[in-house]
């Protein structure tokens, strides 16, 4: 793999002879890489750009403003980590971020609810970046139907309803952004701006600045997804490996910390299921099924069907801080 391929969603209303070339090379391209680069996906080169600088704005607070949302403050695993405390297989990365999801109120807490109920409630907001919010909100929601969009062809390409994910979906998605800054450092002080890994949810579409520094793992080692302006890379999460069997593929990937003096931004979207849905295992057409390899297994990372279990598990892995704080009740057996 010289690198990653690149599609325009436009080519879905071009004709069945085009759509059904789009899905064939959406397919292997899922298959083979994991990953790919996507235009023609209506979202505004303007929104886009306002969408970043509205990150550089929330970057540029100062500490202690960005520490008044800090993620150890919600229970939710939402808000501001500054670098070095979200943990990837055990080593902290270096970037700083501010998660959000859906605003939804947080469910009761009532004895005998499975503990992923904790992770629906409010987002955490800036008193000093009001704007933050309605801009953020504004991009979910754009960034949602183009997900819903890639997940329809993605059903589609298996042989399947077009609707066929929309069971496990509708009504509550699971929206996840997280803006990111990757501060540049000297070399000698490590590489890892996050550690290697596979997405958890159904999709992941990330908008890139010009800085490179996402790499994505081959056959024959690292490659590079260079920043390609306007476009979104967007990879399969573990969710469609699981219900797929295997045939799609949850690549491995990470992010190289930048030189010193510079420094990297992106703004990435996790399209994942509803807390209460289990991931269906596809019947696949006969063709598929006789390539589908079987999820990946991970003895450190078991993967679940149950989505909301499976949710929590990677939360309390990747931030200890805010699982201490408020989910102590299950770390002594490590139940989810």
């Amino acid at each position: 793999m010289a690198g990653v391929p690149d599609f325009d969603l436009r080519r879905l209303d071009e004709g069945p002879s085009e759509r059904a070339a789009f899905l064939a090379a959406l397919r292997q391209a899922a298959r083979d890489v994991g990953f790919f680069t996507l235009s023609g996906h209506g979202i505004s080169p303007a929104q886009i750009a306002e969408t970043q600088a509205l990150a550089r704005r929330f970057f540029a607070l100062s500490l202690s403003e960005k520490r008044a949302v800090a993620m150890i403050r919600s229970p939710h695993f939402r808000g501001y980590t500054e670098a070095g405390r979200e943990i990837t297989r055990g080593t902290p990365d270096w970037r700083e971020q501010f998660d959000i999801g859906a605003e939804r109120p947080a469910l009761p807490r009532r004895a005998g609810d499975p503990a992923w109920t904790r992770l629906q409630g409010p987002n955490l907001w800036p008193a000093g970046l009001p704007e933050l919010r309605v801009g953020l909100l504004c991009w979910q929601e754009a960034v949602t139907r183009v997900g819903i969009r890639v997940l329809r062809a993605f059903a589609e390409a298996l042989g399947q309803p077009e609707d066929a994910f929309e069971p496990i979906y509708a009504g509550a998605p699971n929206q996840h952004i997280k803006i990111i800054r990757y501060p540049g450092r000297d070399g000698t002080e490590g590489d890892q701006g996050v550690g290697a890994h596979k997405d958890s949810g159904l999709l992941t579409l990330l908008v890139q600045d010009g800085q490179s520094g996402l790499e994505v793992e081959g056959p024959e080692g690292w490659i590079s997804v260079e920043p390609r302006e306007g476009r979104f890379v967007v990879n399969v999460g573990e969710l469609l490996e699981l219900a797929s069997d295997g045939y799609l593929r949850a690549t491995v990937h990470r992010v190289l910390t930048p030189p010193a003096g510079r420094d990297r931004l992106s703004v990435a979207f996790f399209l994942g299921a509803r807390h209460d849905a289990v991931v269906p295992l596809l019947t696949l057409p006969p063709s598929l099924a006789d390539k589908a390899r079987g999820p990946v297994g991970d003895p450190d990372k078991p993967l679940f069907h149950e989505v909301g279990r499976n949710t929590l598990k990677g939360r309390l892995r990747s931030h200890p801080d805010v699982a201490a704080r408020h989910y102590g009740d299950l770390l002594p057996t490590g139940a989810a």
